[in-house]
């Protein structure tokens, strides 16, 4: 698969502890886009954060949470990833989802040693 240069990036900020069914909803949303043929995704964790309840979610020794903020990422061409919204809409109860244009450097698997 190849990605044009002019692709769009898909950023969804999610609750570590949010859920879609019986699997964390940051798992479902990447086994979603992959069994649909997305380009890629990644699952970032972040030890620090808050939204729009404004609580504070930290992963500090003295005071742990269990619903660490998580963002994925999802890079595709604009047509694939304006198809996978309507998808993605009904897995979320909260949080947040962007969209923005980039520029795609290089897509390509890892090369294998000779």
């Amino acid at each position: 698969m190849t990605l044009p240069e002019d692709s769009v990036l898909l950023r969804i900020f999610v609750g570590e502890s949010d859920r879609h069914g019986h699997q964390p909803l940051y798992e479902a949303i990447v086994l979603k886009a992959r069994e649909l043929k997305l380009a890629g995704a990644t699952v970032l964790r972040s030890p620090l954060g808050f939204g729009a309840s404004s609580h504070l979610h930290t992963a500090k020794i003295l005071r742990l949470s269990d619903d660490l903020p998580m963002v994925i990422e999802i890079v595709d061409t604009e047509e694939k990833i304006q198809a996978f919204l309507p998808v993605l809409d009904p897995m979320m109860g909260g949080g947040l989802v962007t969209m923005e244009k980039v520029r795609v450097l290089h897509y390509r698997g890892a090369t294998k040693p000779a």
